[in-house]
Order: C-alpha cells, then sequence, then structure tokens
C-alpha cells in the first residue's frame, strides 16, 4: 500500500476532464472548417501560454496573428522581442517588437 503518488506513475487522467479536452478539440475543428481561420487563431491567441504567444510572434503564417502576439508579450519575452527588432528591424513587426519592448520596459 504506497502513501503518496508516485512520480514515475502517469497522472491519471480524470474522464470528466477527458471528456471535456474532446469536446473542445471538437469545437476547434468545426470552427476552423466552418469559420475564417485567421479569426479563430486570433480568438485561440489571447488564452494561449506565453510560450506559444512568443512562437506565434517569431513565426505565425497571418500578419494579424503575429502583430497581436508581439502586443500581447511581457517583459519575461524581451529576448524574443530583440530577436524579432534584430532579424526583422524594417518591417512592421520589427517595428511593433521595438515599440513593445519600448513599453515593457518602462
Amino acid at each position: 500500500m504506497a502513501c503518496c503518488d508516485d512520480p514515475t506513475e502517469p497522472k491519471k487522467l480524470d474522464r470528466r476532464d477527458l471528456i471535456r479536452l474532446q469536446e473542445q478539440y471538437g469545437e476547434l475543428v468545426r470552427d476552423l472548417f466552418t469559420e475564417d481561420p485567421e479569426k479563430v487563431i486570433l480568438k485561440l491567441l489571447n488564452d494561449s501560454n506565453s510560450y506559444l504567444t512568443e512562437l506565434a510572434a517569431l513565426n505565425a503564417h497571418h500578419a494579424s496573428v503575429r502583430l497581436r502576439a508581439i502586443g500581447l508579450l511581457e517583459k519575461s519575452s524581451s529576448s524574443v522581442l530583440q530577436r524579432i527588432a534584430e532579424k526583422e528591424p524594417d518591417s512592421e513587426f520589427g517595428l511593433a517588437a521595438k515599440s513593445r519592448l519600448e513599453q515593457v520596459d518602462n
């Protein structure tokens, strides 16, 4: 009989959580098929973690998504903003990154 959780064992997923995740996935797929994917991605970006927001700022296909992601980055993502500003200094993304960098530094 074990008294504690074994960290080597995979975490058990509650059936309710699994059903909720399946519904969210189904809704996402439905939205991508029936709506403008760019709008769906912009909506998802608002609830993304910092890693995904940084990834979108660096590599998103849609310019609007990249610009929104750059605008959402915080001080902890200064290195990403700096990289965008240096890599694309005269583009709208580089200018947005410079502007956001100034905002988070103040």
